[in-house]
């Protein structure tokens, strides 16, 4: 009977060791799959906060090369300049007053053509920082947070009117928010229980 109790004892013990073994692996293994889950969406978030930077480094600068008042009174004194010194050529070669007015008006027009075909290519410079926040964007909107995949569209929108600084800086704060809430370490039955806040 002695033996009988020491075997139960024994098998009851390994039993017991053996459960806490694999649950102890499988809580692990877990938590290092959460903790992988929520590097992988730092880094894409990093990716899409970095993406929407340069795409408002790449507005700002056409913004400020291109749009200014300053800019604009360039362009209108260079066209001026231009109207100006076309017709004197014009003019010096014995073109009537027409003639020298029309010459002037084309070498105007060619200026203003080449300014606007500069103009062109800065804004074309934003399209590459959009499609770089496009590509970031597509992970985080299959994301399974709902709130990280909602604000990223939020975000991916407001990208698309680069113009609208306000709604661009509040769809990335959100953003922000979301992300923040997604990645804040996840407290355990236990602490919840307590009311422990998380560290």
């Amino acid at each position: 009977m002695d033996k009988l109790i020491e075997l139960a004892s024994t098998i009851v013990s390994g039993a017991f060791i053996a459960f806490l073994a694999t649950w102890l692996t499988n809580r692990s293994r877990n938590r290092q799959e959460q903790q992988a889950e929520i590097g992988a969406l730092r880094v894409q978030a990093d990716a899409m906060t970095v993406a929407v930077a340069e795409l408002q480094g790449a507005a700002a600068a056409n913004r400020l090369l291109w749009e200014g008042p300053a800019e604009r009174a360039r362009s209108f004194l260079l066209a001026v300049l231009a109207f100006a010194g076309g017709a004197a050529r014009a003019r010096i070669a014995g073109g009537t007053d027409n003639l020298s007015g029309l010459v002037g008006l084309g070498q105007a027009a060619e200026l203003l053509s080449w300014d606007r075909r500069a103009t062109k290519q800065t804004v074309a410079a934003v399209r590459e920082p959009l499609a770089r926040a496009a590509a970031a964007a597509a992970p985080l909107m299959r994301y399974p947070d709902p709130a990280v995949a909602a604000t990223t569209e939020q975000l991916l929108g407001a990208c698309g009117d680069v113009e609208n600084t306000a709604q661009l800086e509040t769809a990335l704060e959100a953003f922000g928010q979301a992300v923040r809430a997604a990645t804040a370490p996840r407290l355990s039955w236990w602490a919840r229980r307590r009311g422990v806040p998380a560290e």
